[in-house]
């Protein structure tokens, strides 16, 4: 599971062994995965695990600014 992303104490990762549809786990105190496209086309968080409402918040706006950067690792890794 390689890190894609390091954002202060935010670790954004992508599984290899994951399937579509494109999503990131994001690592800090706990885990928020997060989809890379959700119903309206932007990313949306799937699962919370273990992180607070604000980190999870956080994650949520990162993953939406870098989007096209983390899609293209994924591609990448999944081909």
């Amino acid at each position: 599971m390689p890190t894609v992303l390091r954002e202060g104490n935010l670790r954004i990762v992508i599984y290899t062994d994951d399937h579509p549809p494109p999503l990131v786990h994001v690592f800090c105190d706990g885990e928020t995965k997060i989809a890379l496209f959700g119903p309206q086309n932007m990313a949306e968080v799937v699962r919370i695990l273990g992180a607070d409402r604000r980190e999870s918040r956080r994650a949520l706006q990162i993953v939406r600014e870098k989007r096209d950067y983390l899609l293209e690792k994924w591609n990448r890794i999944h081909g």
